[in-house]
């Protein structure tokens, strides 16, 4: 069917066009998708043997959706990619507010409009793409916005009494008629404004002021909750829950790789970050660990959630870190470093919700803790395990560094040094060298200064050396020398 050719009802009927309702619309193409094997939500990972048959089985049922889960679980993006499964483009009567079908038209606009003109009333056609409405919900919102209220204004103008329907502003839900509909946190409606919805689900008709109008709306509802708004906001009202077909858990990454891939395709990297600033494979491993440990974290109000934005948004903290380094020192191409991770915190510190314990430790030390976890729970991979109590000191792996930072005053990284300062001043401790030569010998020669910097904080954590921050940098001391050191 050619649109470009059809500009009357009348042409519209030659086509050979039938109405069809937009879950029957979004049903039947999800079914050729299926059979012909294609991807549907792509972009979407993690959800692949989860959530995404699930709403695939609440669409081929015709359901509307509730989509629960905490925030930054790719709910909304969900309800987005659902515009890929209508059809490209449907005609709608020329001037509806409604996007009236030109055979099966609703309001009293169209169907006075098709009374007068027959065959050779106008016909527009309507892209898939206007056929997405959002609205998020809070407990200002009215039942005016959502379903709609009379209109003195154009009451005058038409010259018409408030007892005729033609004085109606139509709200938002029936002007996105034969259209998807998400409302976002859901809760937040207030139970008077939700109760004004279950008519439209169930029974499909409006009632405005009195008026009660016989308006079938064919829609696709999606809502949006978050399992703590329930005790927190509020709830959806337990008649307006009947009436929803199929409510769906989301859920966070369940792997380092889904959760890398995800914020490797969300970061809003340019070409120029990425080809200035070289990120080690390892570096990203831990990045996302900290926001697996945050979920964990006894400082972290675990019903709240932690967003997978928290990642996204610390990776671009962390290219900037390093890009600015280089800028300053006039390189350009730089490497990211263990110590740039103090880059990240003002992305964490913004994206977590506190428990009280959390408050006292502060925000920005809860972040360091995550970060110091995540090397903690890396570095065994990489590493021998270091065990608590060990009787031979020299039996361990990591005794020649230790014995190195005992008889060294100190060693310090500097916040600013350029690469080849950076890797001169690891360079001086030999005995890291020959530890990466041993336990990682098939590691990237690019990622080696990264591997030395990680073992030497991975030795803090596990106290077997101390860490401690001075106006330029970060400074390395033996434990025990440190001890006696404060002793004199």
């Amino acid at each position: 069917m050619k649109i470009e050719t059809i500009k009357t009802l009348g042409e519209l009927k030659q086509s050979g066009y039938k109405p069809k309702s937009i879950k029957d619309e979004l049903r039947d193409n999800l079914r050729n998708k299926l059979k012909a094997g294609q991807p549907v939500f792509e972009g979407v990972h993690g959800f692949e043997n989860t959530v995404i048959p699930e709403l695939e089985r609440a669409i081929l049922s015709r359901h509307n959706i509730n989509l629960l889960g905490l925030r930054g679980q790719a709910k909304t993006r969900l309800a987005r990619k659902m515009i890929e499964l209508l059809d490209e483009y449907i005609p709608v009567v020329a001037g509806s507010e409604i996007n009236d079908d030109p055979l099966q038209p609703l309001s009293r606009f169209a169907q006075d409009l098709i009374a007068e003109h027959g065959d050779a009333t106008p016909v527009n056609w309507l892209h898939r793409n206007e056929r997405f409405f959002e609205k998020l919900a809070t407990p200002d919102v009215t039942v005016a916005d959502l379903i709609g209220d009379i209109d003195p204004i154009k009451a005058a103008n038409l010259k018409l009494s408030y007892a005729d329907d033609r004085v109606i502003h139509f709200g938002m839900i029936p002007r996105a008629n034969r259209c998807i509909f998400v409302i976002n946190e859901l809760p937040d409606l207030q139970a008077r404004i939700q109760v004004a919805l279950f008519n439209i689900l169930q029974e499909g008709d409006i009632q405005i002021r009195g008026f009660k109008l016989r308006l079938p709306l064919d829609m696709q509802f999606v809502f949006t909750a978050n399992p703590e708004d329930y005790t927190n906001r509020g709830s959806i009202v337990t008649p307006l829950k009947d009436r929803i077909g199929s409510q769906i858990l989301t859920h966070y990454p369940e792997t380092i790789a889904i959760a890398r891939t995800i914020t490797h395709q969300e970061a809003k990297l340019d070409d120029q970050q990425a080809n200035a600033v070289y990120v080690p494979s390892l570096a990203k491993d831990l990045l996302e660990q900290i926001s697996f440990e945050a979920r964990e974290s006894e400082y972290i109000d675990a019903k709240s959630g932690v967003s997978a934005r928290m990642s996204i948004t610390a990776f671009e903290n962390l290219i900037s870190t390093a890009e600015r380094r280089a800028l300053q020192a006039g390189a350009e191409k730089t490497t990211v470093r263990l110590s740039d991770f103090m880059g990240i915190i003002p992305a964490i510190t913004g994206k977590v919700e506190l428990v009280y314990e959390g408050e006292q430790e502060g925000a920005a030390v809860v972040a360091q803790h995550l970060i110091a976890d995540a090397i903690k729970t890396f570095f065994p991979a990489y590493f021998p395990k270091i065990e608590k109590l060990e009787r031979d000191a020299e039996a361990s792996p990591y005794a020649s560094i230790l014995e190195w930072f005992f008889t060294e005053t100190g060693f310090e990284l500097l916040d600013d040094a350029t690469d080849e300062e950076y890797q001169k001043q690891l360079d001086a401790i030999t005995p890291l060298t020959d530890l990466i030569t041993k336990y990682q010998p098939n590691g990237l020669a690019e990622d080696r200064y990264f591997l030395k910097e990680f073992l030497l904080w991975g030795l803090v954590e596990y106290n077997k050396l101390s860490k401690d921050r001075v106006a330029v940098g970060y400074q390395f001391k033996d434990l025990y020398s440190n001890y006696i050191n404060k002793l004199q």
